[in-house]
C-alpha cells in the first residue's frame, strides 16, 4: 500500500490478552511493523447517530495504541475519543471473543451500516450468518454424526443409533460457545445425561449440540487456518493430562503437523465459499484427520502457534489479502 492503513481493533481489553499466543496481539503487531495507525475500542462502546440528513454514522469511544512483545508492558494507549468507523479508518477488525449472543449480533449490525466505507474484517453480515457449529453443517459430508437438539428422547436415540462409535459415548456442548467451555463426555450409559441436558436447557437458549465421542482426539485435534480461502497452516493440538479437550485454553499443548489428503479435500471444498463470503480468516477443526467439527470465523486463534512450527507469517498473509481487498475495491 502506498499509504498506511488506519486500523480500528475491535476486541477485549488489552489488559486481560496472553501475548505469547494471542492471534489479535499478533496481527496488531504486524500491522505496527507495516507502519498502519492501530486504533482500540471495545464493542460496547459502538454506537449510531442520525446525521440529520436521513442516515447516520457509526461511531465508536476509541483510542490510539501501540503494542510492543514485553510481557506485563505489552500496549500504550493514547487519549480516547469518538471516531467515525466509516471515515476516520480504513479497516475495522472484528476480534472481540465470543459469547455470540445478541450483543455480538447487535455489533455486526452496526458494523453493517459501514459498507462501502470501510472494509471489516471478518465481513459483518458472514460472522452473523455463520456461526461456528451452525455453518459447518453446509459441510456435513465431512462432518461425524450430529444432532442439535433440546429434547433428551433426541439424544438418547442418537446413542442408540450409533453405539458403534467408541461404545456409545457421546460429546455434548453448548450450540455458540467457545474455547471448549462446557464440552462433556457423557459415557455410553448415559448416567449423567439428564443432569446435562437440564443445565443446557436452563443456560442456554439454543440447542446444543452431540456428536460421538472420537477416541482419535486423544491424537490430537487439528487447527487449520484459511487466509482468504488458502491454506496458511496447521497445528495439531493434543490434549492435556487428564483432560479429552484439546483447546489450548483448556491446558493442551501444540505439535507441528502436515494435511491429511482429506483435510485437503475439505480445505478446497469450502476455501472458494469463504473467499466470496469475505471470510479472511478462519479457523476450521479437524479430528482424525478426517472430521470436521467447526468453523470457526469470530475470533480464529491459532497463528502464533502456526508460525512458531512452521517458520511462517500468517499474519502477513493476512494483511496482504486485506490490502489486496482494498485495492480491489478502488479500483472499481
Amino acid at each position: 500500500m502506498t499509504t498506511p492503513l488506519r486500523v480500528a481493533v475491535q476486541m477485549d481489553p488489552m489488559e486481560s490478552i496472553g501475548i505469547a499466543g494471542d492471534s489479535s496481539f499478533a496481527l496488531m503487531l504486524s500491522a505496527q511493523a507495516r507502519g498502519y495507525e492501530l486504533f482500540h475500542y471495545d464493542v460496547r462502546t459502538l454506537a449510531w447517530k442520525s446525521d440529520g440528513q436521513g442516515g447516520g454514522r457509526v461511531t465508536a469511544w476509541a483510542a490510539p495504541v501501540t503494542v510492543q512483545r514485553v510481557e506485563g508492558d505489552h500496549f500504550t494507549m493514547g487519549e480516547h475519543r469518538t471516531i467515525d468507523l466509516g471515515r476516520d479508518v480504513d479497516v475495522v477488525l472484528m476480534r472481540q471473543d465470543p459469547p455470540f449472543d445478541i450483543g455480538y449480533l447487535t455489533g455486526t449490525w452496526l458494523l453493517e451500516r459501514i459498507k462501502g466505507e470501510t472494509l471489516v474484517i471478518n465481513d459483518p453480515v458472514s460472522v452473523r450468518d455463520a456461526p461456528e457449529k451452525v455453518y459447518v453443517l453446509d459441510f456435513a459430508r465431512f462432518m461425524p454424526p450430529t444432532l442439535i437438539t433440546r429434547r433428551i428422547e433426541d439424544v438418547r436415540e442418537f446413542q442408540r443409533e450409533h453405539r458403534d462409535w467408541s461404545g456409545g459415548a457421546i460429546v455434548m456442548k453448548p450450540l455458540h460457545g467457545n474455547g471448549g467451555k462446557a464440552v462433556f463426555k457423557v459415557d455410553a450409559e448415559g448416567s449423567n445425561l439428564s443432569a446435562l441436558v437440564e443445565i443446557f436447557n436452563q443456560t442456554w437458549p439454543e440447542p446444543f449440540m452431540v456428536q460421538p465421542f472420537l477416541p482419535d482426539v486423544s491424537l490430537g485435534d487439528k487447527r487449520i487456518v484459511l487466509v482468504d480461502g488458502e491454506v496458511a497452516g496447521a497445528i495439531n493440538r493434543l490434549p492435556g493430562e487428564g483432560e479429552f479437550r484439546s483447546n489450548l485454553a483448556q491446558g493442551g499443548s501444540a505439535e507441528a503437523t502436515e494435511l491429511t489428503e482429506t483435510e485437503q479435500e475439505i480445505c478446497a471444498a469450502m476455501g472458494p465459499e469463504l473467499k466470496k463470503l469475505g471470510l479472511v480468516f478462519v479457523g476450521i477443526d479437524v479430528i482424525g484427520g478426517r472430521w470436521l467439527t467447526e468453523i470457526n470465523v469470530t475470533s480464529p486463534t491459532g497463528i502464533v502457534a502456526i508460525d512458531r512450527f512452521n517458520g511462517t507469517d500468517t499474519s502477513g498473509m493476512i494483511w496482504n489479502a486485506i490490502e489486496r481487498r482494498i485495492a480491489e475495491r478502488a479500483a472499481t
